[in-house]
């Protein structure tokens, strides 16, 4: 074989490898993770009043989006005091879809996540869930109940649309379709709202 077609031939792999690399470009949603057997403590920040995925602000940054399944719930008990009714539970991470780096506590792959958030949320063990966290001085929270949503299936079209959202760079615009998908977990109206505040901020910043 001479020197022509080596060339050629070495052209044909790279232009393949290129190729291949685009098609199978990573989603910001795809995160390869290892679990450790770790726990994660997550606190709850029972004072916010953003108390769910969306509100009617443009402020829905998320730190942790994940899949899981409760694999234990305690009794509720006034361990906070008057503060709020604790119920502890245990989640078992079954794919992470957002980590935000808030420094030194970033999240470092453990497979549980704990909080003491579940009182009045109806949910049990062995139910499978979405989650949205926050962060709140430097470490992950959560702002309630309301952010562990029950889900039928890890395929589930809530994560297929979470993710969705997630891709592009958590702009409510993009679910404007998924309403009616929303709405079946009482969270139409403040998705509303999300999408119309990021429309007028779309409209004040356009040149």
């Amino acid at each position: 074989m001479g020197l022509k077609s080596w060339v050629l031939m070495l052209l044909v792999v790279l232009t393949t490898g290129m190729m291949s690399s685009c098609l199978f470009k990573k989603s910001k949603s795809d995160i390869d993770i290892s679990f450790t057997q770790d726990t994660l403590a997550i606190g709850y920040t029972y004072w916010w009043s953003k108390n769910g995925p969306f509100d009617e602000h443009c402020t829905n940054t998320h730190s942790l989006v994940f899949t899981g399944t409760i694999v234990d719930l305690k009794e509720p008990s006034n361990s906070s005091g008057p503060l709020y009714t604790a119920q502890e539970g245990l989640i078992e991470i079954e794919r992470m879809y957002k980590i935000k780096d808030i420094g030194k506590n970033i999240y470092a792959e453990q497979n549980f996540i704990r909080t003491d958030c579940f009182y009045e949320s109806g949910l049990q063990k062995g139910d499978l869930v979405l989650v949205f966290c926050y962060d709140y001085e430097n470490a992950y929270s959560i702002s309630g109940k309301e952010c562990i949503i029950p889900i039928d299936s890890f395929d589930d079209a809530l994560v297929a649309s979470i993710r969705k959202y997630i891709d592009k760079d958590e702009n409510p615009i993009v679910l404007k379709k998924d309403m009616a998908l929303w709405e079946k977990y009482g969270l139409g109206e403040k998705l509303k709202a999300n999408i119309e505040c990021a429309q007028e901020m779309k409209v004040m910043n356009a040149p």
